[in-house]
């Protein structure tokens, strides 16, 4: 014998949810575009963090192989310009400015000491000061006047070659 079914077919009640799944994905959605938009600022953080230290890099071996007769008439001038060229090439922002690339002369110690023509260090130093990332400058919604505030962070970069001549 065959089973009798009726001739109902089930239909759906309503659902009070029906507009859930799209306010919920607004919420997803914002959260993730944070989460993009600071990843994306702090890479740019780390990017602008590794070509001020190649400027750096290239300042200091200008300034190691620079000859002993002109090193501090031309030599600090030579190194800090390829140190705010390079970085500059790399487009950091803000600009670097010559007042940001300090050029120092060492001794065997590591101590600072007077660049003299003439006179050979041991050591050379090639460091940036007063460089900071403002966050937001990408993601407007991150920066100072955004939802989260991070305010700048200061990158100060530096490298320390022996001097070759």
């Amino acid at each position: 014998m065959k089973a009798r079914t009726s001739g109902f077919s089930r239909q759906r009640l309503p659902s009070d949810t029906s507009g859930a799944v799209a306010v919920e994905f607004a919420f997803v959605l914002v959260i993730m575009l944070l989460i993009m938009a600071g990843m994306v600022e702090f890479g740019r953080t780390f990017w602008y963090a590794d070509a001020l230290t190649k400027a750096t890099r290239d300042g200091a071996r200008v300034m190691s192989s620079w000859p002993i007769d002109t090193i501090s008439t031309q030599g600090l001038g030579a190194a800090r310009n390829i140190t705010k060229d390079s970085a500059n090439a790399a487009n950091v922002s803000p600009s670097l400015a010559n007042v940001n690339v300090v050029v120092e002369c060492l001794n065997e110690g590591f101590g600072v000491v007077a660049c003299n023509d003439g006179t050979a260090p041991a050591n050379v130093r090639v460091s940036i000061d007063g460089f900071t990332v403002n966050l937001g400058e990408w993601f407007p919604f991150i920066g100072t006047d955004g939802l989260i505030s991070y305010g700048g962070i200061p990158l100060a970069p530096h490298t320390t070659m022996r001097y070759m001549n």
